[in-house]
Formats: C-alpha cells, sequence, structure tokens
C-alpha cells in the first residue's frame, strides 16, 4: 500500500483553501501540515502554498483534537466526508450531514435501514453502494472528501497503509479525525480510547455543529436515566452470553466477554446485565483466540439469555424461527436454560453511534427486562423517534 500511484501527481482539489492538518499527539504526520488553493495541481504534491489574504480574512479557523493524530486545523467546515465504519456515519447523520457522505469503509456493518423508523430522516444510500469499502488511496484521491473520519492507525494494521500513506493522503487530499471506539481488544491501541459521546463531541466540532450534539447528549442522558430507574435489583438482573453468529444452525459459539469498554457493548453496560463468563477463564475472541464453546461448554456456562451478533437485519420472528427453532430441536442445546425459555436474541450491531444506540438500548431492555418494557415483538418506544427527528433536522432550533 505504500508506493506510489498516478493519482498523486495531480491531486484533485476544490478550488477554495481549505485545511492545515496538525498532528502533535502521537508524532504521526508531524509537520506535514498543509493548506491548498485553486493552483495546487501546479504546486509539488507535498509542498504547502500561502493562503491569500482575501481567503484568510473570510474563513474561520477552528481546530479539533482527538488521538491518535492529536490537533487537526480546518479552515472552514467539512461539506463532503467519509466515515470508515457505522458508528462514526451515524454520528455524521445525526448531526445532520448526510447529504455530504460520499461513501464508507464497510458497507457491511452499517445498517441504514432503523433511519426508516425515524420520521423525515432520510439518506441517500447511492454512494454507500457505489464506495461501499473505501480502504485505497486511490479511492481516497478520487472521492477529494474534506475529512476522513478514520483512525489511521487502523488502516496500517488492518489494511496495511504505512505512515507515509497516511502523511500522503493528509497533505494531498484532507486530514484523517477518528479513534477506533468500538472494541478495546486491540494491541496496537496504545492510546486514548473514547466513549461514544466523546467521540461523537469530536465529529460535533469537526462539523460546526455543537448544538446538535448537545441537543442529542440531552435525550441520551434522559433517556439512559429513564431506563435506570426502572431496573429491578442487582440480583434479579439475568446473566448473559454475548456470542458471534456465522450460521443459522449453531453449533459452536464464539464466546465475548461484555465487560469490555468498547461502545460496542455500550446497551449491556447501561442496562446493567451480569456477564455470564464472569469468574471464568474465558476472554473474548478477538483478544486471546480462545476456541470456540460447543452446546456441552455453554450448557456448563448455562446463562438466563443468549445473545448473536451478525443477524442485526432479522426480524424478531425471522430469528426466532431459524436460529432459536434450530437450537430448540437440538439434543443438547434445547437443554439450555435461555432455550427452554425462548430468550435467544439477537445481539445488536459492533458499529453504533448515537442513533443506532438510542434503537439498540430500547431493544436491548426490552430483551432482557421484557416485564419492565415490554416483550421485544411490541410497538412501544422507549424514546421519542419526533424528537430525533427534530435534532436531525434542525427544527429543534425553534424550539429552543
Amino acid at each position: 500500500m505504500g508506493g506510489n500511484n498516478g493519482s498523486q501527481e495531480t491531486p484533485t482539489r476544490r478550488d477554495v483553501l481549505k485545511y492545515g492538518g496538525v498532528a502533535t499527539g502521537s508524532g504521526l504526520l508531524a509537520g506535514c501540515a498543509g493548506v491548498f488553493g485553486s493552483d495546487s495541481q501546479s504546486t509539488p504534491a507535498n509542498n504547502t502554498t500561502e493562503k491569500s489574504t482575501e481567503t484568510a480574512t473570510e474563513s474561520t479557523n477552528y481546530s479539533v483534537t482527538m488521538e491518535p493524530i492529536g490537533e487537526v486545523e480546518f479552515d472552514s467546515t467539512p461539506d463532503q466526508w467519509i466515515a470508515y465504519d457505522g458508528s462514526y456515519a451515524d454520528m455524521g447523520v445525526a448531526l445532520g450531514q448526510a447529504d455530504g457522505m460520499t461513501g464508507i469503509g464497510g458497507a457491511d456493518r452499517y445498517y441504514t435501514h432503523l433511519y426508516n423508523e425515524i420520521p423525515g430522516v432520510e439518506i441517500d444510500t447511492e454512494p454507500i453502494e457505489s464506495y461501499p469499502e473505501v480502504r485505497t488511496k486511490e479511492e481516497f484521491y478520487e472521492l477529494d472528501n474534506d475529512v476522513h473520519l478514520y483512525d489511521p492507525q487502523m488502516l496500517i494494521n488492518w489494511f496495511d497503509w504505512d505512515e507515509s500513506d497516511i502523511e500522503e493522503i493528509t497533505t494531498n487530499v484532507a486530514p484523517f479525525v477518528g479513534n477506533l471506539i468500538f472494541r478495546r481488544s486491540d494491541d496496537w491501541h496504545d492510546y486514548r480510547y473514547y466513549t461514544l459521546y466523546e467521540a461523537f463531541e469530536k465529529v460535533a466540532q469537526v462539523f460546526q455543529e455543537q448544538e446538535r450534539y448537545a441537543a442529542f447528549k440531552e435525550l441520551h442522558d434522559e433517556f439512559i436515566a429513564d431506563i435506570q430507574s426502572q431496573l429491578p435489583t442487582a440480583d434479579e438482573r439475568p446473566n448473559v452470553f454475548l456470542t458471534y453468529g456465522v450460521t443459522q444452525e449453531p453449533d459452536e459459539f464464539t464466546p465475548y466477554r461484555l465487560n469490555d469498554q468498547g461502545t460496542s457493548k455500550k446497551q449491556w453496560r447501561d442496562l446493567g446485565v451480569s456477564d455470564a463468563l464472569g469468574g471464568t477463564d474465558i476472554e473474548n475472541q478477538s483478544t486471546t483466540g480462545n476456541m470456540d464453546l460447543d452446546y456441552e461448554g455453554l450448557l456448563d456456562l448455562d446463562p438466563d439469555v443468549i445473545l448473536f451478533r451478525n443477524f442485526a437485519e432479522m426480524s424478531v420472528e425471522e430469528f426466532r424461527n431459524t436460529i432459536l427453532a434450530y437450537m430448540e430441536d437440538h439434543p443438547v442445546g434445547s437443554q439450555l436454560t435461555a432455550v427452554k425459555n425462548g430468550r435467544v436474541y439477537r445481539g445488536g450491531y459492533l458499529h453504533q453511534g448515537p442513533i443506532h444506540n438510542l434503537f439498540l438500548t430500547e431493544q436491548a431492555a426490552k430483551q432482557i427486562y421484557p416485564d419492565v418494557f415490554g416483550d421485544v415483538t411490541d410497538d412501544t418506544e422507549l424514546f421519542d423517534r419526533q424528537r430525533v427527528a427534530d435534532i436531525v433536522n434542525g427544527d429543534f432550533y425553534s424550539n429552543n
């Protein structure tokens, strides 16, 4: 991934002066600040050009600081943008920036169907369908975005980039702002992590949408406080086993611990569930490479609730008629307490932003505490969809 490509010689830039990226936190990209104007194609790729007096006067400079890049300076708010995963894409949508999204790094884990449940909130999926896995330098040049909501260390460790590739795209196209937050089990991630709303706040600063962020945080905090005020006492809460589903006829179970502070498990922490793996020496599959459990191993744990990741777009009925039905017919699986009680559910997404988190918390509350919040199949809404729509569409301003 580290070689040159033809696009580098004449990087596409809009005819405006835009960014000066400054990396201070990790040493990555140190000294590669750059600002490009309409004459950038006649300027060597790694050189910077001076701002015109007129542009400097009209622009409003601001900076955003987020590990691992550090401080990134902006001369104007980004128009076109791209995110690696569904969590950062969802943040952009929540901040009213859906029209500027040009693609995504991993479309298979960005669940746009949830937006259909919010009145008046729509996104154009064509860019995502056209650019579903943006991971090469050529695609970064082609899309010519104003900011990349990617953790650059993820590109280096997962997709064979090196620091010179990151520096090249930062200098010739636009800066990176992002931090891999959905899990905390990667050895290479030795810098600060962020909670979902800490990362969301950084993205709000990028787009200069702090008021929308504050409105979302208020909604979220009120929603979680209301949910938590209704939870049963700790000794009345079920223990939960989280696994990753590969087939609709499961015979092996990949273990995942709920104590990982990554954002993908936020709803389970907020709901105070007990981890069925607690007190065992079984760790995250992604951390240790543990062998999967078979039915006998799962029966030794005998969790109250079993959650399967990777069936997010299945309806409740489809899930029960396939995965649960198979386990009910299995000679050992049928002995599991969770199976006997029909408490085997879809386990939510790996990548959740602020909107997705509201839906997943509502779903999880019904799965874990149906006596309190209603069954997962009913139409009871635990958070205000219209209020979400008002924030996304900017209508909340008139209500302030």
